[in-house]
């Protein structure tokens, strides 16, 4: 595999590619839309819509991480979770600590027992380095690290973010215990790792002068991969609601005028970007409570401060809970818990998104091996699949064609009838009844585009989420869910230049607005400005279908047998060769 994608430049005037996408669709919903009132100028007619809560579940059959790594002490012996040290515990000086497994890289300070930084082993940077999801950047300006300390109410006589911590690691090396006291304010952190598991459980408690404090474990400043184009976009803090079984996204941006809170019986809560995420997942049958935050900060690749969401989970005076920190694999998800495949968000036309990404996983793992190759394979079966529909639509095209002399003499009969002219009424029922008598659906050239939009929109969202497409290869494409690292890219001027020549093979509609015809000849141009920024993918598979369009276009001009109009319409042939009606 050659070498990640560089970190694309930000610039704050540039379009998300989904604001991209949306804008496509509207810009042809209008022009759909509009269609029929053009052909209503013209006189043409328009032709005739489990309230329970999982418990979750550690990967394969490995035993629960509690039964695997009780909260242990300093000198390795067990500890009471309700223990509150009566002593001064405390540390002279910052330390650090890590904690490594073929899955995680972490790595704690003592200052506030937080981790400064967390990589993935198995997944790489744009720099080809293990991915690190802490925003050390953020963090650092907020002073405040993941699995840090939140409270909503009464806080501790001491800042426990701040101080410094005594924490030990056992010999095993996957548990690392934490404890401060100064006599009054006393707190104990566990963080118990699984040997070769995706799953960390995460115990703290706190009190004050003996009394339980209930706090809340934070994740600040972001998270993720921070190198990717628009990262703060991509960024949001999640919780799976049980009650209405759906997930809840919310971005920073909600939380612009103050902290946003969300208690229930969450499945999982925490925060994800577009490949992975950090989330927490309380016992079942229990309420959690959540904060979502607007952090300004900035990050390693760009000094530019945005908004970044930040989250705290817990809510009470002894939390304990799993959390799972990784990609949003969704066999990895499912084997956490089945709910977790639901941080996949497949979007509007999941129904339609899902089916293809496992299509296209398969393709790939067992036939392709290479994820372009498989895109274009699966257009072209969608393409065949939708043949007979274009089949019958260029016949259509061709009839309205050998209607057009018809309909202009009925244009001609009824020139100058305004749109409030009782007369106008008479043209609209001869084309009517012309369209009619002769099986002719002026729409029906509309038909196969929109049925195409819920599958390039399916695509795009197939591209934008799934993991196992970050990185993959295809010729000079490094990455195919992200744009071409070129200044000028190659697959989106591809596209536009197949699509002038699709749109001159493609004979224009009879009985359109000549204003209207004439701004769809710069549809190419629009397309290629909406693509320009999108994934490489989905740049790939629509010009998979421009390609597959201009070969069933050549081979209907070049085959097809001239169209019969009943009812008397008839081709005569002129002197000068020239056929007309």
């Amino acid at each position: 595999m050659s070498s990640p994608t560089p970190p694309s430049k930000k610039t704050g005037n540039e379009l998300s590619n989904e604001v991209r996408m949306v804008l496509a669709f509207i810009l042809m919903g209008l022009i759909l839309v509009a269609t029929p009132f053009v052909y209503k100028k013209l006189g043409i007619a328009a032709p005739e819509e489990q309230k329970k809560t999982e418990a979750p579940k550690a990967a394969g059959t490995q035993a629960p991480l509690s039964a695997q790594a009780p909260p242990v002490g300093a000198n390795g012996a067990p500890v009471a979770a309700n223990a509150t040290p009566s002593t001064v515990v405390s540390a002279s000086a910052e330390t650090f600590l890590t904690v490594e497994t073929p899955v995680h890289k972490v790595v704690f300070s003592n200052q506030g027992a937080v981790v400064t930084s967390w990589t993935l082993k198995q997944h790489k940077d744009s720099a080809g380095k293990p991915l690190e999801l802490v925003n050390t950047a953020g963090a650092k300006k907020l002073g405040l690290y993941p699995f840090s300390l939140d409270f909503r109410g009464a806080k501790p006589g001491r800042d426990l973010n701040k101080v410094l911590w005594n924490c030990t690691k056992t010999a095993a090396g996957l548990t690392v215990t934490c404890e401060f006291s100064d006599g009054r304010t006393a707190a104990r952190k566990t963080f118990a790792f699984q040997h070769d598991g995706p799953l960390m459980e995460v115990s703290d408690e706190v009190t004050q002068d003996g009394r339980g404090v209930n706090n809340l474990f934070e994740w600040r400043g972001g998270f993720g991969d921070m190198a990717v184009t628009q990262a703060p976009g991509q960024q949001a803090t999640i919780h799976y609601d049980t009650q209405d079984k759906k997930l809840i996204r919310t971005a920073a941006k909600s939380a612009k005028d103050g902290p946003q809170f969300a208690d229930g019986a969450f499945s999982f809560a925490g925060m994800d970007d577009q490949y992975f995420a950090a989330v927490f997942l309380p016992k079942a049958s229990t309420t959690i409570q959540t904060t979502t935050f607007d952090d300004i900060v900035p990050t390693p690749f760009a000094t530019a401060e945005e908004a970044y969401p930040g989250v705290a989970a817990g809510g009470e005076a002894h939390n304990q809970l799993a959390v799972y920190v990784g990609s949003k694999e969704i066999s990895t998800l499912h084997a956490v818990n089945p709910k977790l495949e639901d941080i996949v968000d497949w979007g509007w036309f999941g129904f339609i998104a899902k089916p293809l990404f496992l299509v296209l996983h398969w393709l790939n793992n067992q036939y392709i091996h290479n994820y372009g190759w498989s895109i274009i394979l699966l257009t072209l079966a969608i393409n065949i699949a939708l043949f007979p529909l274009k089949l019958a639509n260029l016949k259509s095209m061709r009839k309205m064609q050998l209607l057009q002399p018809e309909i202009n003499k009925i244009n001609e009969k009824y020139k100058g009838v305004g749109m409030s002219d009782p007369k106008a009424q008479l043209k609209q029922q001869e084309i009517m009844d012309l369209h009619k008598k002769h099986g002719v659906n002026p729409l029906g050239g509309c038909i196969p585009l929109l049925i195409q939009l819920p599958f390039l929109w399916a695509f795009y969202k197939v591209l934008t989420v799934s993991i196992e497409l970050r990185f993959a290869e295809w010729f000079w494409v490094s990455d195919l869910s992200q744009p071409e690292h070129f200044s000028i890219r190659v697959l989106p001027l591809i596209l536009v230049i197949t699509g002038f020549l699709l749109q001159k093979m493609t004979p224009a509609p009879a009985g359109g607005d000549p204003a209207q015809q004439k701004m769809m000849q710069f549809m190419p141009l629009m397309w290629g400005f909406f693509f320009w920024s999108a994934s490489s993918g989905l740049v790939l598979y629509w010009l998979t279908g421009n390609l597959v369009g201009i070969l069933q276009q050549w081979f209907f001009n070049a085959t097809s047998a001239p169209v019969k109009v009943p009812g008397g319409v008839k081709t005569i042939t002129a002197k000068d060769g020239k056929k007309k009606f």
